[in-house]
């Protein structure tokens, strides 16, 4: 309770700051209710809307930073086939607005319109339609890359500082796991180094990626014979500037013969299921991939194991979702990835 007053405390002195002179009239919360931010719907005295977001989750610099390439990102859509499908985040006076007292810190975004919600298990049809939209979404993204400026972490310094971590003699304590589990997790960041080294991934083309979609972050505009668009996209707590790559482990999630899930789980599997592989298959028709790159799938996985939830988890996880995911990411996770077999993915290349 008190650090939900802390966060509605938060947004409301983000909105005094910004100095607009509309009055908030209404707060609703609607957090995933799975991180540790606070996202708020806020409802203005001349009916308009928009969202707010609370974090003190890892860095304000990088908050920001992450914000910065995600508005211009959003700018740069304008005009394409894909504007409007991210939300706007305010700015004052050109610049993109924070709030910011050291502790933590605010942005606002317009309330994105939403359309149709696709349903929790998709069809043959529906997978192939949504690996061609994401598709022409990633070249939209890959055309705009390159004005982009560069980000200041990448998943090879993420990489590098968790190896770091688990290299302390305090690591066991850190990470509230055994000896045995911190060595187990060292093996997999180090093995997981070396394969950026042999996959050559400084030299792929890096684009804005959004990684965690899921069925309850998007929206499309369904048409009258069933086919459909990308509409809109909310929830932006993971954007990076990374390979592609980075966000095919969610959308195998969603493409999987079991559909969203509400009891938080990972595994690999998805990717190499026959419903992924179509998705995998349409997407290469309209984006093509190198089989090189789609090997590199699997180090995607092992890459959120390690960082989302192993790294960072404490900070992004509820806390009883963190030690639970940490265990399993030792006990199951990733032990289970040294038996995967990626080879049916090489059945997607475009005949």
């Amino acid at each position: 309770m008190a650090e939900s007053l802390i966060h509605r405390s938060a947004i409301e002195a983000a909105w005094h700051a910004y100095g607009d002179p509309r009055e908030i009239v209404l707060i609703d919360e609607v957090s995933a209710n799975v991180s540790t931010n606070r996202v708020y719907r806020l409802h203005l005295d001349e009916g308009s809307t928009l969202i707010g977001k609370v974090s003190s989750y890892g860095s304000y610099f990088l908050f920001y930073e992450d914000h910065d390439r995600l508005s211009r990102t959003t700018q740069l859509l304008h005009g394409t086939r894909f504007d409007g499908m991210l939300a706007d985040i305010w700015q004052r006076d050109g610049r993109l607005y924070t709030w910011y007292d050291q502790k933590v810190w605010a942005v606002f975004y317009d309330d994105v319109p939403r359309r149709d919600a696709l349903p929790r298990i998709l069809s043959v049809d529906q997978i192939r339609n949504l690996g061609r939209e994401i598709g022409e979404f990633h070249l939209a993204c890959t055309d705009l890359a390159p004005q982009l400026p560069a980000g200041s972490k990448t998943i090879k310094s993420d990489a590098i500082h968790l190896l770091d971590l688990l290299e302390s003699p305090f690591a066991p304590r850190n990470f509230n796991l055994p000896p045995e589990a911190i060595g187990v997790l060292w093996k997999h960041t180090h093995r997981f180094l070396e394969r950026l080294i042999e996959f050559g991934y400084d030299e792929w083309p890096k684009i804005p990626v959004l990684i965690d979609w899921n069925l309850g972050n998007f929206s499309v505009d369904t048409s009258a014979d069933g086919s459909f668009r990308l509409f809109s996209r909310w929830d932006y707590d993971w954007f990076r500037i990374e390979p592609r790559l980075l966000d095919f482990y969610f959308l195998s999630r969603v493409s999987s013969k079991t559909g969203d899930r509400t009891k938080f789980t990972y595994g690999a599997h998805t990717l190499v299921e026959p419903t992924f592989l179509e998705f995998l298959r349409a997407y290469r028709a309209v984006f093509p991939m190198a089989d090189e790159e789609v090997m590199f799938l699997p180090e995607v996985y092992r890459f959120f194991i390690l960082n989302y939830v192993v790294r960072e988890g404490a900070r992004f996880f509820r806390a009883d979702l963190c030690t639970q995911f940490r265990r399993d990411a030792v006990r199951s996770y990733l032990p289970r990835l040294e038996q995967f077999d990626p080879t049916p993915l090489l059945s997607t290349s475009p005949r």
